[in-house]
């Protein structure tokens, strides 16, 4: 497998009054143009690992590492005119909720149309072209009506497909997505996921799917990066991931409900102190 990113001994830290907050401890991994998928309970440090990749941690953040590779430039060594040609147009990401992304005041079309004009200096008419064709590849239909609305005069599932095709309408080489099933329900979910995978597919990228769901992330990616206490657990394949080992891993597979079991209380996962040292 070709590197796309290389990731070692990233740390990220956040000084306060009293002490330094450590949000990243020493992760690393390499992927390629895969479906790699991050997971992890609410503060085990999954979106600040990728907005780190961007250059997206504000201070009083700081990050540094050992090295930061995408595609085989150093990320690190970039100034913020060359973070902001890589941005959006070879790595892209996705935020969680659209409603906090989407400008309220700026028609979806215009934004969208922004995005491209931004990366690849296109004309008003192609931009609008452009946004179009990407509406109606992400299943949208009535494209033409949807660029003239506004976010609020959309559904909660149709802003994310609108929050994917923005993202994707400069053609990035690796998507980040932050949780964007996490607020639809079941069915806008896997047709959300279907429409990623054949667009990840087609255009041969790479992409990191953060999820709090083990299942959806075993059934979607290629490998599963399990993270706690801002470290690395264990990284697996997602076909195997029922065969992990890390105790950590373990204590979060049986937490699930199980369909197909009596009911009952659900068990406790056993957090090790040891984990947050990086000790198994």
């Amino acid at each position: 497998m070709t590197a796309l990113l290389e990731v070692d001994n990233l740390h990220v830290t956040f000084a306060t009054r009293k002490e330094t907050i450590e949000a990243v401890r020493g992760v690393s991994f390499t992927m390629g143009r895969e479906k790699l998928g991050i997971v992890g309970e609410s503060g085990s440090g999954k979106s600040v690992t990728c907005r780190a990749l961007l250059g997206l941690v504000r201070p009083p953040g700081k990050v540094t590492a050992d090295r930061l590779v995408f595609d085989g430039a150093e990320l690190e060594q970039n100034d913020a005119r060359t973070m902001q040609g890589i941005r959006g147009r070879r790595i892209a990401m996705v935020m969680q909720d659209p409603k906090y992304s989407l400008n309220p005041v700026m028609t979806v079309g215009e934004q969208i149309a922004e995005a491209y004009r931004i990366h690849a200096r296109a004309s008003r008419a192609e931009a609008r072209r452009k946004t179009i064709e990407m509406l109606e590849a992400v299943k949208i239909r009535r494209p033409e009506q949807v660029y003239a609305s506004y976010p609020h005069e959309v559904s909660g599932g149709m802003g994310q497909r609108i929050m994917i095709a923005m993202m994707l309408i400069p053609g990035p080489d690796l998507l980040i997505a932050d949780e964007p099933t996490s607020a639809l329900d079941v069915t806008v979910q896997l047709q959300l996921l279907a429409i990623m995978d054949d667009l990840v597919q087609e255009r041969g990228m790479g992409l990191i799917f953060i999820s709090h769901d083990l299942n959806l992330v075993a059934s979607f990616c290629d490998r599963i990066v399990i993270m706690y206490a801002g470290r690395i657990m264990e990284v697996c394949s997602a076909a195997d991931l029922h065969q992990a080992r890390h105790p950590y891993t373990r204590g979060l597979l049986n937490c699930l409900p199980q369909i197909d079991t009596p009911p009952g209380e659900l068990p406790v996962l056993e957090r090790d102190p040891a984990w947050r040292d990086g000790v198994s």
